[in-house]
Order: structure tokens, then C-alpha cells, then sequence
């Protein structure tokens, strides 16, 4: 239980279809950060909350230590190579789908639960009814074994939905709004987050097309492929980033939306995890290249994504998650 809607409800749903259900808090992040404080303490108190209306058991599991060393030094890490990674994809796969499961099986649990838009099915993992709200995207590296010991109760509600069930049964965080930012930190942004952990220095923004300098940045690190805002170039067309040199500390740009070096037909994946089984070279598929970015038919043929059409800005440390159907089979991480 977070101190969200979410796990509200999903254990309020859990506990009126019978189950015995202890509440659990993830301590995974308490630190403060230059002008913005860690939300932790109002989430553990509004969870608590919740429990007591339900009248079920409460526990705090401290994972603080691992999170540290297995969630957020890997974005560090990622964001210091130039890749743009994903907290939240390796926060389910090393903490709330390994750490938690493996600490509440040992605790005499027979199963977890989570406020995830998300289904199984005989250890399968199929997106929610909500397309808007699926959380398929983020879950691609849980695995099967881990599946089959989980239960997503909100899989086949939509988010307005989870609001009015939760207000009618009068939850504490019926009406409380959903966190945004890095999963961990809360309303905090990547710019501000990175700055308290890497030492960064200007640089040059050169247009690739004329190898012309048309900017400065304040770091490499912080942009990413396909951006547009925050390059601060003035005059002219738009300018978006189509690349970076992190020894340099050079940002590359260009004013041409059809530069080859922002469209792709094919990506290759490293760190392959599939659910189940390996998808057939000989099948179409769909795929997923970004969080909330529509399904593309593709092939899979090794490590190596085949599209059906080109896709814009496919950015290395990002993943893409492949489909078969509502069955999400797995994916990996862009190179």
C-alpha cells in the first residue's frame, strides 16, 4: 500500500471478496532533496489510514538500502552513459516483483497484490481494460513464476472507475491526486534529481546539418533523443535533438523532422526478458517503444525489432515492450 488510491482499493476489493490481507508500505526513499521533501511520510501515514478503516494488519518493509543500490544508482549510471533508462521498469523488476514478493512469501503470504492497470492469466501478463491507464509497459520484466503469485485487482476497471469505487466506500485517498515526477522522489523532475548526484559542465548544441554551433547546454545528461523544449535556441525553426556525444558533451540537432537520424525501421534490444516463452521470428507482433505510445506491428528476429513502419526519436535506454495481442510477452532495453 502506497498511500495512493490504487493500492486502496485493491485492498479494500481483496478483503470484501475474503481474502486475509495485511497492508504492506515499501520504505524504498525517505531523502529530502534541495527545495522539494520526500512525500514518504504522508504516504506511510495516509496507507495506515486506509488499514485502520479496513480493519486489516499493517507492516513496513525497509527496502531503502536495495533501492538505493539496485533503482536509482542503475538511473544514475544509465543518465552518466547518455541513455535515457526507466526507474520504474527496473522498480518492479528488482523491488516490488523479487524484494517484496520474496519478503512476503518468507512472511507466510500465498500471494501479493498491487494497485497495477494490469492482468494475469496462468502466468501470463495481459494489458488492463483501461488502454490509457495500462501498466504492461513497466511490468515486461516481472516474471512468470512471479505472476503467478500476484493479483491485480484493478486490472479490469478504468481509473474513474477506482475513483468512484473508492469514494463510495469512503477511503481516506479517495480524492487524493496521483504522484508524478521519478517514481521514487515525487514532484521532483530528472534535471533537479541528477544535479544532486553528477557533476555537470556547459557544452556545445551543434546542428548537424551545418556543424554549425547554434547553442549552449548546461549538460549532455539532460536531454534526450527527439527533444524539442528546453534547448533554449532562439529564432528560426524548431530545433530537436538527434544525438549526443557525452565525451564531447556535445548535444546534436536539427531542424529537419525527417532527418534519418530521428527515424528508425528497426531497433536492436539488449538485456532480452520474456515472460514466457520467446516470441517466433516467423510471427507478427506488436510493439511498444515508449510508454503510451501506440502498438506498431513488427517481427522479432533475435535481438533485433523489425518495424512496419519507421518510428521517430527511438531512444537508446528506453525499452520496448513487445505484444502479442493483450499478452504482453517482454521486451528490452534499446541500444
Amino acid at each position: 500500500m502506497s498511500g495512493g488510491v490504487d493500492s486502496s482499493l485493491t485492498a479494500a476489493l481483496l478483503k470484501e471478496q475474503g481474502h486475509e490481507v495485511v497492508g504492506v508500505y515499501m520504505k524504498n526513499w525517505t531523502q529530502d532533496l534541495p527545495g522539494m521533501r520526500c512525500p514518504w511520510a504522508e504516504d506511510l501515514a495516509d496507507a495506515k489510514r486506509v488499514a485502520v478503516q479496513l480493519g486489516i494488519d499493517f507492516r513496513v518493509f525497509d527496502f531503502e538500502t536495495e533501492y538505493r543500490d539496485k533503482v536509482v544508482q542503475y538511473m544514475i549510471d544509465e543518465y552518466k552513459s547518455g541513455h535515457t533508462p526507466n526507474p520504474d521498469i527496473m522498480c518492479n523488476q528488482e523491488v516490488k516483483f523479487k524484494l517484496f514478493l520474496e519478503t512476503a512469501l518468507e512472511q507466510g503470504a500465498d500471494a501479493i497484490a498491487t494497485g497495477h492497470y494490469a492482468a494475469t492469466k496462468e502466468g501470463k501478463l495481459l494489458q488492463a481494460a483501461d488502454t490509457n491507464k495500462d501498466q504492461t509497459y513497466f511490468l515486461y520484466r516481472v516474471s512468470g513464476n512471479a505472476l503467478a503469485s500476484t493479483l491485480f485487482p484493478l486490472g479490469q476497471y478504468t481509473k474513474p472507475e477506482v475513483r468512484a469505487m473508492a469514494e463510495e466506500r469512503g477511503l481516506y485517498t479517495a480524492g487524493k491526486k496521483d504522484s508524478q515526477g521519478i517514481c521514487f522522489v515525487g514532484q521532483i523532475g530528472i534535471r533537479e534529481f541528477l544535479s544532486q548526484y553528477v557533476e555537470t559542465k556547459p557544452g556545445d548544441i551543434v546542428d548537424i546539418q551545418s556543424e554549425k554551433i547554434v547553442g549552449k547546454h548546461d549538460g549532455a545528461i539532460f536531454y534526450t533523443l527527439g527533444q524539442r523544449h528546453g534547448l533554449d535556441v532562439g529564432g528560426g525553426l524548431p530545433y530537436y535533438v538527434v544525438g549526443k556525444d557525452m565525451d564531447k558533451n556535445t548535444v546534436y540537432v536539427t531542424t529537419n523532422l525527417n532527418d534519418e537520424s530521428l527515424w528508425q525501421t528497426q531497433l536492436r534490444l539488449a538485456s532480452l526478458h520474456w515472460i514466457n516463452d520467446a516470441p517466433n521470428e516467423n510471427q507478427t507482433y506488436q510493439v511498444r517503444i515508449r510508454h503510451r505510445a501506440p502498438l506498431v506491428d513488427c517481427t522479432v528476429q533475435g535481438n533485433t525489432i523489425v518495424l512496419s513502419e519507421a518510428q521517430r526519436a527511438i531512444t537508446p535506454g528506453q525499452s520496448a515492450v513487445i505484444y502479442d495481442g493483450e499478452i504482453c510477452l517482454g521486451g528490452g532495453i534499446v541500444v
